[in-house]
């Protein structure tokens, strides 16, 4: 799969994330699919009340989209050579499979949430064993595709961890840990798209330093995804993406982990969605144990609305962090592929 394709992947899914709001948010609004504002966050978030959610929908069609496009575009009408190794394949497709179950679950629980008025959507053991399974899917991808590690690698150690059997759990935690993280990072106006059009940057060039170009593509598209979607979402949000969308941003991110064999790299890319669900870990613990909380409010990007920062700054400075932990991630890959 030749540059043009990655290049081709990320513009359409820019175009069909950013054109589709035109029709997609009227919509929503006309079907009444509003946002219900939960009375434990910030009293100021009840004016975004009946904005539209599941706008999740807007970079869904257009990574999706923006992949099947740009393959038929470049192969057929550029008459590239974008053949991929099978294996690579199985688990590409595997990845956008599993991506579009934890949407649907998302869809599930923003459908409780709005439609039947439950707004605590679906319960939490409801969503974990779907996710579970989700997550098996892709490993089962990976299976087949003749993928079957026993380590994994940690990131700036340069060591080799050995999991032998354990790999299999353990990815299935990774996978739905880092789902629920991205989840839960989407509290404010811009934050979720932001930080992951961020991290999507760095997959792409992660992906290019390890030869997986299938996988290039598909955070090309992601990265374009997002900053079609931003047109849309940043303060003050015009859509939200729900559910629907971050549980699938999430299936993304873990598909390219696997998929360019670095799961750990999620780590230190994706460190804002770490430190957002410690600080919710944090503060139920700290409450339950103490009765006293650890922060004004979490997650965390809510704490930092109460000590006054507005919601723009709040995004510029996880966005900053993010892009400082993504290039020294970038950096290291490329120096333990030997690259310099």
């Amino acid at each position: 799969m030749t540059d043009t394709v990655v290049l081709v992947a990320g513009v359409l899914a820019f175009a069909i994330s950013g054109l589709s709001g035109i029709w997609l948010i009227p919509y929503l609004h006309k079907i009444k699919v509003g946002q219900s504002i939960r009375e434990v966050g910030p009293t100021w978030h009840k004016k975004k009340q009946g904005t539209p959610t599941m706008g999740g929908f807007l970079f869904i069609c257009g990574i999706v989209l923006g992949m099947l496009f740009a393959y038929l575009i470049c192969s057929h009408l550029l008459h590239l050579g974008v053949a991929l190794r099978p294996s690579q394949k199985i688990k590409l497709v595997g990845g956008i499979i599993m991506a579009l179950l934890f949407g649907f679950i998302g869809f599930m629980d923003d459908y409780v949430k709005v439609v039947k008025k439950r707004n605590l959507g679906l319960t939490a053991r409801q969503k974990l064993l779907l996710q579970v399974a989700a997550a098996v899917v892709f490993l089962i991808a990976m299976y087949l595709a003749a993928d079957r590690p026993t380590t994994m690698l940690v990131p700036f150690l340069n060591v080799q961890l050995y999991l032998g059997a354990l790999y299999w759990p353990f990815a299935v935690f990774i996978i739905v840990s880092t789902v629920n993280a991205v989840n839960l990072t989407d509290g404010i106006d811009g934050l979720c798209g932001s930080v992951t059009l961020i991290v999507a940057i760095a997959f792409l060039l992660c992906a290019k330093i390890v030869s997986y170009t299938g996988f290039a593509a598909l955070a090309a598209a992601l990265a374009g995804g997002c900053l079609g979607f931003l047109v849309w979402n940043f303060h003050p949000a015009r859509v939200f993406m729900g559910d629907t969308g971050s549980l699938f941003l999430g299936g993304v991110l873990c598909a390219l982990a696997f998929g360019i064999g670095q799961p750990l790299i999620l780590v230190p890319l994706g460190i804002i969605y770490i430190v957002e669900t410690l600080s919710v870990i944090i503060q139920v613990i700290s409450f339950k144990t103490t009765g006293k909380r650890v922060f004004k409010m979490s997650p965390i990007h809510h704490h930092f609305e109460l000590s006054g920062w507005n919601e723009n700054k709040i995004v510029l400075i996880f966005s900053l962090v993010t892009i400082v932990c993504a290039a020294a991630t970038v950096v290291w890959l490329a120096g333990y592929m030997g690259l310099f």
